[in-house]
């Protein structure tokens, strides 16, 4: 393997997946490093199933207006193409997936693209000087790997390239860096969904009941269940770890404790409460538990609630989103929801994805620079994508123009996004 490239991606979610795809498709030369085995980030290693929508109803037309940009949906219609061809499971083929066969479209799609992957290996040093990241250091199979490019992108969702780097940085809340909450998600096998389905209600009843006599440990307000393409198989998103510090190996090994006694003490609730669970069983956790929030790179211009609730538009927008504003609380009980109308939506500046002080890096998904009110709205996995689309043609349109990413034609890009089904600048 060469050690030089023009580009380096570091994450290989949604927002990195995307990005080194758009980049390599525009004729840069791409390598793509993922700390796991497989692409797609959390809806892989930490099974988040399905996807919140990525569209809006328009008021009068009544149409349906996609705001995620055309790579999502491309991936997407190849994931339907070999998991319900014909439409005979019922699910909605825009919000549900398939996660072995996303890994699957996401390799073929790779590299088809021309980019080159590089699986189970997690970077551990940044050389930068000047605003330039010179090289990186990253342990992979029993061997450290020094890679040198042009230009980076961090797509780690933690920031870690960036804090690497020496990039500043914020921690989840501004008035106490608390982060929204970490969640196993877990699925159970031997479960009649039918009798499930009667009983959801009284489920939630009586889970709200003992969790405030303090029989249940977890803190969440409900159960939050979603089916999946599997017989028999639910699939939890519903176990809560408040007050831990998501950068940190101890507390994200804490969390990781907490979280798996919660999904047990979840089993215990259902199987000796309610029919249809007598014969189940815990069938799978997560690789890694999942994380909402935790580092916000801070970028040449930060995005706020205000920027979200006015609908603001940006001279340079590279990214819309509408998914509403989604906070678990950080400290306890509770989900706050705040929901944007039928054909409104904001825009994202590309200043968020440029951290101060550099020339050659930029960030993207949900560390992008932003308060913890806004990154509760586009941290979701469509809008990720959209980002990192957005930072893949900014690095190919910055080597067409021999200039740095902070300083490319802001213009081109835009044009180029819009032909890919952007809906910016509208």
């Amino acid at each position: 393997m060469k050690n030089k490239y023009e580009l380096i991606v570091v994450g290989g979610g949604f927002a990195g997946v995307a990005a080194a795809i758009s980049a390599a498709r525009h004729g840069v030369d791409v390598l793509l490093i993922e700390k796991y085995n497989c692409l797609g980030g959390a809806a892989v290693s930490q099974l988040v199933l399905p996807f919140m929508p990525y569209w809006t109803q328009m008021p009068v037309t009544l149409e349906r207006k996609f705001l995620c940009g055309g790579l999502f949906l491309e991936i997407f219609e190849e994931m339907n193409k070999l998991t319900d061809p014909e439409g005979k499971s019922g699910f909605n083929k825009l919000l549900y997936f398939d996660e072995e066969i996303l890994k699957l479209v996401l390799n073929r799609m790779a590299i088809a693209s021309g980019v080159k992957l590089l699986f189970n290996t997690t970077v551990t040093e940044v050389e930068a000087e000047n605003g330039n990241i010179k090289s990186i250091k990253a342990l992979g199979k029993s061997k450290v790997l020094e890679l040198e490019a042009d230009t980076f992108i961090d797509a780690t969702g933690d920031g870690e390239l960036s804090m690497l780097a020496g990039c500043s940085y914020k921690l989840g809340r501004e008035k106490d860096s608390l982060c929204q909450p970490m969640t196993l998600c877990f699925r159970m096998s031997g479960v009649d969904r039918e009798k499930y389905n009667q009983n959801q209600k009284r489920i939630n009843e009586l889970y709200k009941e003992l969790r405030e006599k303090g029989v249940i440990k977890n803190p969440r307000e409900n159960v939050l269940v979603f089916h999946n393409y599997n017989d028999g198989v639910l699939h939890f998103n519903t176990t809560r770890v408040v007050k831990r510090n998501p950068t940190d190996p101890f507390d994200v090994t804490e969390a990781e404790i907490e979280a798996r006694e919660q999904v047990f003490e979840m089993l215990s609730f259902l199987k000796n409460n309610f029919e249809g669970f007598e014969n189940a069983r815990i069938l799978s956790t997560a690789l890694q538990i999942g994380i909402r929030e935790s580092r916000k790179i801070e970028g040449e211009y930060t995005l706020t609630v205000d920027d979200l609730t006015s609908l603001a538009r940006f001279d340079d927008a590279i990214a819309v989103s509408n998914y509403s504003i989604d906070i678990h609380s950080p400290d306890g009980t509770g989900t706050y929801q705040w929901y944007f109308g039928d054909g409104e939506w904001y825009e994202i500046p590309y200043r968020c994805l440029i951290p101060k002080g550099m020339n050659n890096l930029l960030v993207a998904g949900r560390c992008i620079s932003s308060t913890h009110e806004a990154q509760a709205s586009f941290r979701v996995m469509p809008y990720c994508s959209e980002i990192g689309q957005a930072a893949g043609v900014a690095v190919a349109v910055a080597k067409k123009n021999a200039t740095t990413v902070r300083d490319v034609d802001i213009k081109e890009v835009q044009k180029i996004l819009i032909s890919e089904d952007f809906a910016i600048n509208s």
